[in-house]
This record gives C-alpha cells, sequence and structure tokens, in this order.
C-alpha cells in the first residue's frame, strides 16, 4: 500500500468503505423490518379485529425502514461513481 498514489489509496478505501456500509446497510433495516413484521403478526394473532390497523402501520413503518436501505444505496453509488473525495483534495 506504500507504492499507491493518493488517488488510488482514496479509491481502494472508498471502495472497502462503501462494501461494509452496503451490507450494513441493508443487513440491518432488513433485520427491522422482520422484527416489525413478527410483532405485527403477534399483534394480529392477538386481535384480529385490529388487524386493518396493525396492516397499515405495518405498511408505513416498512417504508420508511425500507427507504433507508435505499438512501445507504444512493450514497454508496455516488462514492463508487461519482466519488467527490478524490476532486475534493485532489481536483
Amino acid at each position: 500500500m506504500q507504492n499507491l498514489s493518493p488517488e488510488t489509496l482514496i479509491t481502494v478505501l472508498t471502495i472497502i468503505v462503501s462494501g461494509v456500509a452496503i451490507v450494513l446497510g441493508t443487513a440491518v433495516p432488513a433485520l427491522a423490518e422482520g422484527r416489525a413484521v413478527e410483532k405485527a403478526l403477534e399483534g394480529i394473532a392477538r386481535q384480529p379485529e385490529a388487524a386493518a390497523d396493525l396492516r397499515t402501520t405495518l405498511l408505513i413503518a416498512m417504508a420508511l425502514l425500507e427507504s433507508t436501505a435505499i438512501y445507504v444505496l444512493l450514497v454508496v453509488l455516488i462514492l463508487l461513481f461519482a466519488n467527490p473525495l478524490i476532486a475534493r483534495f485532489f481536483g
């Protein structure tokens, strides 16, 4: 790594950080979504008459949780394909 130019080093580090970010940024919301579904199904099983309200709340919560993963994907794509760090430090 000592022979790498600074631009190459930043590119390599950006790729590594992007890989870690996409793994964590999709795994954490997926786990939270699974937990939300589990609790909603428990609630529906206990009170079937409240199923419509629980379903609506669950769908809103799922959309908000999924938007977190989409934002992570957006940031990772920006880092990979339009890396602003290279232009900022070496442009």
